[in-house]
């Protein structure tokens, strides 16, 4: 039986006692009416009263029509005879005494009882974990043997990552080889990555792999609602991963504990900064805690305290990154090992569709497409599945009961086509992936860019290209309806927030030059850019502006100059949107081609084409682009743009 029901026993019966002693000793008997002594004389002189029943000062009885009575006599010598008068039936009862032993448990009971309760606390106290005033107590887990192993065979993606932290298994298996050369064992590895790029999956691999105690928390697990609580957690964990040495702990979202301290608020006082200031001592501290290698995860690293990430505590930094190509294909491998796979399904072409797909992603991936396999009872995956999962992920769910107007739809296919035909004569754009007016998510319409191939850095055509794809469809709508609509706020926003950083992150103005404006100060429990730091005059400010508006004015007089030089094509492809309410790249391109033979324009190669190329089964159409000009690079570290995944421009 579990602690749980053998505690749940032990109240019940308490319980039970408790209202069995009550109905013992407050036993009402019948139930009587209450009677004064004056009226029961009465009753008595007018002949009402049948029979009574005296028990010391107590009277019992019954009146002639059947009601019961009960009253307190007092001391009266000519009650009998007047009864007798009268012909009252008479009974004597002798007065009930109460056991001894109940007069003893009486007495005795209030206090046995505390002494029960007081025992039971005592025992779930010393019981520990999860039990009353335990709360001290560390609730790290500790990684059994007979769980579930996930090995390094089931991380794929990030060689890297795994190279770094297989050297510090084998440092745990074989000291010696390190030592010999008067190398030291790390204390702490932190595992840096964005959300869904499998740093939880690395550290559940090193416990599988390593062959010692692993023991696993979150960083919120140190913090409760009473003063000291996280740093006494942080002793009892450090504790306990010295009786198990050699051993590793895996701390979760440390950025919960770990963030920059002095942030103003709590004082000097701080739960949080109590419990990082162990965490500190315990890691490189006076004592020695040889043997015990503690590994983090986050992917808030800008947040942490300084002297966390100093050598000698975090002695790695191990970066977790998107996976590439070759990362996702492998990813999909491991992720499709129980899902039955038509022999139409090319992970290669799957893995090439999908840059900037976290692992995360692609293992939704795989499991949308394993549902609607399954809710069109088939027996296994293929790829149109695949590909109808993808564009689930990426556009979201298809809202097919949505009523659109025949106004609104003519509006939406027009502002859709307007984003496509500017991306399709600009060169070095992303190939059209699909334009679709069926509402999905939240957008009334959505035209999809897809690079094939991974992108490491923008440059600056290729930003003023992505902001006039963006003004695309507003253009679209003034240039054909001669109004403007909600449908482009998405893309103004976006297009804004390019602008500006290209002007104050990436040094892209000519005017203002290769400088960086507006340096953040983050308030550290108050969340991200909660306030920016205005290192800058108001004349640069306003200039800062005119550069912004001047930026997104030329992308728009950019995407109104292409429409109206093709303003045919926008008209045939919005009517053949209108009607089959989706089309790919190469439905777009069949229709240009069409309309207007031996244009030149971006054509649309997919990752189909790709793999085809690759393999030498077919010859790749280029697209067309102008000789490549010298680029600025943006760093990798910069990579937010665009803000939407994988160009997706919604209406």
């Amino acid at each position: 039986m579990s602690p749980f029901y053998k505690n749940l026993a032990l109240w019940l019966v308490i319980s039970l006692m408790v209202i069995l002693l009550f109905n013992m000793f407050n036993h009402p008997g019948q139930s009587k009416q209450e009677t004064s002594y004056s009226e029961f004389i009465a009753a008595v002189s007018d002949g009402e009263v049948n029979q009574v029943t005296i028990q010391g000062n107590d009277i019992y009885g019954k009146y002639k029509d059947g009601t019961s009575f009960r009253t307190f006599v007092p001391n009266d010598p000519n009650l009998i005879r007047e009864l007798r008068d009268k012909g009252v039936q008479i009974s004597a009862k002798a007065v009930e005494e109460s056991p001894w032993f109940m007069t003893i448990l009486i007495s005795w009971f209030p206090m046995l009882l505390l002494i029960a309760v007081w025992i039971f606390f005592m025992r779930q106290m010393q019981s520990g974990g999860g039990k009353a005033m335990s709360f001290g107590k560390s609730r790290a887990r500790l990684i059994s043997d007979s769980a579930r192993k996930v090995t390094f065979e089931d991380v794929a993606g990030i060689e890297e990552a795994k190279e770094e932290l297989e050297e510090v298994i084998e440092f745990l298996r074989d000291p010696k080889k390190f030592t010999r050369l008067g190398g030291r064992i790390p204390k702490g590895v932190l595992l840096v990555g964005s959300p869904g790029t499998g740093k939880t999956l690395l550290a559940r691999a090193i416990a599988g792999e390593a062959g010692v105690p692993f023991f696993n928390i979150s960083g919120s697990d140190f913090v409760e609602m009473f003063v000291g609580v996280g740093a006494s957690r942080v002793r009892d964990l450090f504790v306990q991963g010295k009786k198990h040495a050699p051993c590793i702990i895996f701390i979760d979202e440390i950025d919960a504990v770990g963030r920059h301290r002095g942030a103003g608020l709590g004082g000097g006082h701080d739960e949080r900064e109590q419990t990082l200031n162990q965490l500190l001592v315990e890691m490189d501290g006076f004592e020695s805690n040889d043997g015990v290698i503690l590994i983090s995860a986050t992917n808030r690293p800008d947040v942490l305290d300084p002297a966390l990430l100093r050598p000698g505590r975090f002695d790695r930094q191990v970066v977790v990154p998107l996976p590439d190509l070759r990362g996702r294909e492998g990813i999909l491998k491991v992720h499709v090992r129980q899902t039955p796979l038509s022999t139409d399904v090319d992970l290669s072409v799957v893995a090439r569709g999908t840059p900037g797909f976290s692992g995360a992603d692609l293992e939704n991936l795989v499991n949308e497409a394993a549902l609607l396999a399954a809710r069109q009872d088939k027996d296994q995956v293929e790829m149109i599945d695949l590909d109808l999962a993808k564009d689930k992920v990426l556009m979201g769910t298809e809202r097919k009961s949505m009523i659109m107007s025949e106004r609104e739809k003519r509006n939406t296919a027009y502002h859709e086509v307007g984003h496509a035909l500017v991306s399709k004569f600009l060169p070095g754009t992303d190939p059209v992936h699909k334009v679709s007016i069926i509402p999905r998510g939240r957008a009334l319409g959505v035209t999809m860019t897809l690079p094939i191939e991974d992108r490491l850095s923008y440059d600056q055509e290729y930003m003023k290209n992505t902001l006039a794809k963006l003004m695309g469809g507003r253009v679209a709508e003034e240039l054909v309806f001669d109004h403007r609509t909600t449908g482009a706020s998405d893309d103004i926003d976006k297009a804004t927030n390019i602008a500006r950083k290209m002007v104050t992150v990436y040094g892209m103005s000519e005017s203002l030059g290769p400088i960086a404006f507006g340096q953040k100060e983050e308030a550290i429990f108050l969340g991200r850019e909660i306030a920016q730091h205005r290192d800058y005059s108001e004349q640069t400010a306003i200039k800062i502006d005119e550069e912004v508006r001047r930026i997104v004015e030329e992308a728009h007089s950019t995407a109104k100059r292409i429409l109206q030089e093709h303003e045919d094509l926008l008209h045939k492809i919005a009517e053949t949107l209108i009607d089959k309410e989706t089309l790919d790249g190469k439905e777009i391109d069949a229709i240009i081609t069409t309309t207007k033979p031996g244009l030149e324009f971006t054509r649309t190669v997919t990752a189909e084409d790709v793999v085809a190329g690759e393999r030498g089964q077919t010859e790749i159409s280029q697209p067309h682009s102008e000789p490549e000009k010298k680029r600025d690079p943006v760093t990798a570290k910069e990579r937010d743009l665009p803000k939407d995944k994988l160009g997706e421009t919604q209406a």
